[in-house]
């Protein structure tokens, strides 16, 4: 067990570096035809702490590579890309093991130096990441034929009832586990029997 007391310049001994961390959500979304809920992902564990190294590729498509303990192969780290959408409370965290470097160094990693991080994050640079992720506001989904992300729409918590978009209005479909979803067409008005 590394020791965490500071050191005179206020570092914690055994500190290798420091990095932006997520949970894996309790609940995920798949499915084309319809929301499939799962709990975790075929690697991850509902739960499991992800380890986010800073981008050296971008996978793309709101894809970030992650490490975290595989949920099949004995708690070794894994380097995976997973759904920004699947993680959750985002937060920084020290590193203190060297089996952790090897797996946010990746390919990059070199055994004559197993202590060093390739491209660390500064504490600063990597609070202010996960500070970000944790207040901006929830994706909109688009629910006519085919469910898709709107793109570069975000809206606040709660979501409005209707807004607009390239001088289109949609309307709020849902609010909860699936995101937010919107259609271009209003909800039809619940009739109770005898009105």
């Amino acid at each position: 067990m590394a020791h965490t007391e500071p050191t005179d310049d206020g570092v914690p001994d055994g500190l290798l570096g420091w990095c932006p961390v997520a949970n894996m959500s309790r609940e995920t979304v798949r499915g084309e035809g319809g929301p499939d809920i799962q709990h975790g992902t075929k690697h991850f564990r509902a739960g499991t702490l992800l380890w986010i190294p800073p981008v050296r590729w971008d996978p793309g498509h709101q894809r970030w590579r992650a490490v975290g303990r595989h949920r099949g192969n004995g708690g070794r780290y894994v380097n995976m890309v997973v759904r920004a959408d699947d993680l959750e409370n985002f937060r920084v965290k020290g590193v203190y093991s060297e089996a952790l470097v090897r797996g946010l160094n990746g390919h990059g990693h070199d055994p004559a130096a197993p202590r060093t991080m390739q491209d660390p994050w500064t504490l600063e640079r990597a609070q202010k990441w996960a500070d970000a992720r944790n207040h901006r506001g929830e994706r909109a989904f688009f629910v006519d034929g085919n469910r898709r992300v709107l793109p570069g729409v975000s809206v606040p918590d709660p979501p409005p009832a209707e807004f607009e978009v390239d001088g289109e209005t949609l309307y709020l479909v849902s609010h909860g586990q699936w995101g937010v979803q919107y259609s271009r067409r209003p909800r039809p008005v619940e009739r109770l029997p005898g009105s």
